[in-house]
């Protein structure tokens, strides 16, 4: 693993960059989810979706923040982080710990959780279900133009940023 205190400074990778990155993450996650669901399922004898439905979704939260908590202070990297070569390190530059990781996690439901309540609130219906919680979404994701260095801003409260890892095999 190179040494990210090197005196050469990272640049941080493109929103796009960033972005791609988390559609990734989301299939890959697909799995992990699915083999978590299958695990609980089949261990606690699930035999319809609707028995221990909210035990499971605790249960599924809690694999998803396990995951990337894990990584994130783990090397700052999870599988799709490293196919992208991007690296989460504190805003100092230093290995992100675990309760900054935690943070980080919490506050990245801020993509959704607030459009969903308000299509909650409002009693969407129809189109409106998904065009709330889409134009929460590119708010959120639009708030990265205010910051000069282009960081998302669940990163901004956390205290962390994204760093672009070279690829060594070019070398």
């Amino acid at each position: 693993m190179p040494d990210s205190s090197s005196s050469l400074p990272l640049a941080p990778p493109s929103v796009l960059r960033r972005l791609a990155v988390m559609l990734y993450e989301g299939m890959l996650l697909f799995g992990v989810l699915f083999i978590a669901g299958w695990l609980f399922g089949t261990l606690l004898q699930q035999r319809h979706a609707l028995y221990l439905r909210g035990v499971l979704q605790y249960w599924l939260f809690f694999v998803m923040a396990a995951y990337f908590i894990w990584f994130w202070s783990h090397g700052g990297q999870t599988l799709a982080m490293k196919t992208w070569r991007v690296r989460l390190v504190a805003a100092d530059g230093s290995a992100v710990s675990v309760l900054q990781a935690t943070a980080r996690f919490l506050l990245s439901w801020l993509w959704v959780v607030p459009g969903l309540m308000l299509a909650w609130r409002f009693q969407a219906q129809g189109w409106m279900l998904v065009v709330i919680p889409a134009a929460n979404v590119v708010i959120w994701a639009g708030l990265c133009w205010l910051d000069p260095s282009r960081r998302f801003m669940h990163d901004r409260l956390a205290r962390t940023k994204l760093i672009g890892v070279p690829d060594l095999k070019k070398k």
